[in-house]
């Protein structure tokens, strides 16, 4: 302990010897202490919130954050880090709105970036005619629900979202921003068409798919580790005005996604977003409808009569947009839709809201969360990537894992399209290649601290490590893939990314970021010395 104690004393005088050094060079960079006195640097307060992520899980405190008010500063440091000879333990991760979930965008004894003190720009660019496109330029600390604002007051809006809107630009493309739109567009990372980066190396870089494609495509989806995205051009199109919101309702899983599967294929012209939810009792209900303006707890008698056996049911949620192009009003399009599908008879509602909000619809399950105390704590969620032909062993899994009647959160499940997501970038999907539909499911779990202890946390922790463990089993053959991964080893993010995909990563790694200077929190490289000689540690071929 006490050797632990004095290295760490260490590392703070080199840390301050590197930021003293830093401040010199560069009055404007505005640095918050955290959680050290710094002396004679004139630091404005200390914070906390860069230990702190949406997960509640993991809590690494920085040395210091740094809120720049150019992509210049973010440069700065990043080019100081690299070069200086005595800051071997320093590493940078870029903060957003704090939303990861295992403190990927944390850095213990190095520098958090906060993002959101870049000055929010967004610049709307309308078509000006036929083979033109409409796109915005907007800062990678703006957060998506500003975007909607203001594109909305052009009648514009981005084609693919995340359900949850007070999220970064840069944050959601450094992952992959998938939702109910995704089938149709891709996830948000494939409609980006032009980003500028600040590199591990401190470069700043603008980048395209013509321009500098090899970046570009490694910052999409790339988890933070070649790049700070600190602008992004983004493709819009003519927003509606109003939406067409339906959830039908199933006892059999085989309907269920087969209806889904009919709706992102068949009528894929015809539906605009498609989504899906397990309901495993009654406040899965009560819990999923707050912002469904019809009150389906009515329906709850029907679904779960008293002293009958525990049914587990399932949900289809699609919406249609009111485009201008469309012939048929939105009741007849669902109408129409309804007769192809296999829910189960009169279980089918719909309600017609604004396109704001409907895709601000997660913003009034969050007041409600936080009127009842259940925003602010401990979330160990899972996201994974099943293909088709695993999902119903997925499924199986997944309820023979959990606790249904103690589960407090939505479960969602809906299928998403390959051939729209770029195999170029970053993000990876999983195999066999040849099924075009891939399924996402999340388990969006909270921890109720009034009735889950610590212990009751590192239950619901295991029985995550027990689905993923499972599902990497060649030998159960679900070949399922984490989204917002998290791993503690190099071994299992080689099997992440497959043979092919981690050899790409490795060798954009030493491109972009030798050092591994960026986001530590992802665990997946260990930091260098400038004086260490570069060798990606790459599993022998």
């Amino acid at each position: 302990m006490l050797m632990e104690s004095s290295s760490l004393f260490r590392n703070k005088i080199s840390f301050l010897s590197f930021l003293v050094f830093l401040l010199v060079l560069s009055s404007p960079c505005k640095f918050i202490q955290s959680p050290m006195d710094f002396g004679p640097l004139n630091l404005l307060q200390t914070t906390k919130t860069a230990s702190l992520d949406f997960g509640r899980i993991y809590f690494n405190t920085p040395l210091a954050v740094l809120r720049p008010e150019s992509a210049k500063e973010i440069s700065l440091l990043l080019k100081l880090v690299s070069a200086s000879s005595f800051s071997r333990v320093i590493t940078v991760a870029a903060r957003g709105a704090g939303h990861s979930i295992n403190g990927q965008a944390q850095a213990l004894n190095g520098i958090v970036v906060e993002m959101d003190s870049l000055p929010s720009s967004i610049e709307i660019h309308k078509s000006r005619g036929h083979g033109d496109y409409s796109y915005v330029d907007v800062s990678g600390g703006t957060m998506w629900i500003e975007l909607l604002e203001d594109t909305l007051k052009e009648g514009l809006a981005p084609r693919s979202w995340t359900d949850y809107l007070y999220l970064t630009i840069g944050g959601t493309l450094s992952n992959a921003g998938i939702s109910g739109q995704t089938f149709k567009y891709g996830p948000q990372i494939s409609n980006v068409l032009q980003l500028d980066v600040v590199t591990g190396t401190g470069d700043l870089v603008t980048c395209s798919p013509t321009k500098s494609p090899d970046l570009f495509y490694a910052v999409l989806g790339g988890l933070g580790q070649f790049g700070i995205i600190t602008s992004a051009r983004i493709l819009v199109q003519e927003a509606p005005t109003k939406v067409k919101w339906v959830r039908a309702f199933y006892d059999d899983f085989e309907k269920f996604t087969r209806d889904q599967e009919l709706l992102i294929t068949t009528m894929a012209d015809k539906v605009d977003y498609v989504e899906g939810f397990i309901v495993l009792n009654e406040q899965s209900i009560q819990s999923s409808s707050i912002a469904f303006s019809p009150n389906l707890t009515s329906i709850i008698p029907q679904l779960f009569p008293s002293g009958s056996s525990p049914q587990i049911y399932y949900c289809i949620e699609f919406a249609i947009y009111d485009h201008p192009n469309k012939h048929s009003t939105l009741d007849q399009v669902v109408e129409e839709m309804s007769k192809k599908m296999s829910f189960i008879p009169s279980h089918i509602y719909s309600v017609e809201v604004s396109y704001f909000y409907f895709l601000n619809r997660v913003k009034v399950e969050e007041m409600n969360l936080r009127e009842h105390g259940l925003w602010d704590v401990s979330h160990p969620w899972l996201n994974m990537f099943v293909p088709k032909s695993g999902i119903a062993k997925f499924k199986d899994l997944l309820l023979e894992t959990i606790s249904s009647n103690a589960f407090e959160g939505p479960i969602l499940i809906y299928p998403i399209l390959r051939d729209k997501w770029n195999s170029d970038a970053s993000a990876v999907l999983p195999g066999p290649g040849e099924e075009r539909v891939v399924y996402i499911v999340g388990m969006l779990r909270s921890a109720n601290p009034t009735r889950c202890s610590t212990k009751c946390l590192n239950d619901f922790l295991t029985e995550n490590r027990k689905i993923t463990q499972t599902v990497s089993d060649p030998i159960i053959g679900i070949r399922a893939k984490q989204y917002l991964p998290h791993y503690s080893s190099e071994e299992q993010w080689q099997d992440h990314f497959g043979e092919h995909q981690w050899r790409r990563l490795v060798r954009r790694k030493t491109e972009y970021d030798p050092l591994n200077v960026l986001a530590p929190g992802q665990k997946i490289f260990t930091r260098r010395s400038p004086k260490e000689k570069l060798r990606p540690n790459v599993r022998s071929q």
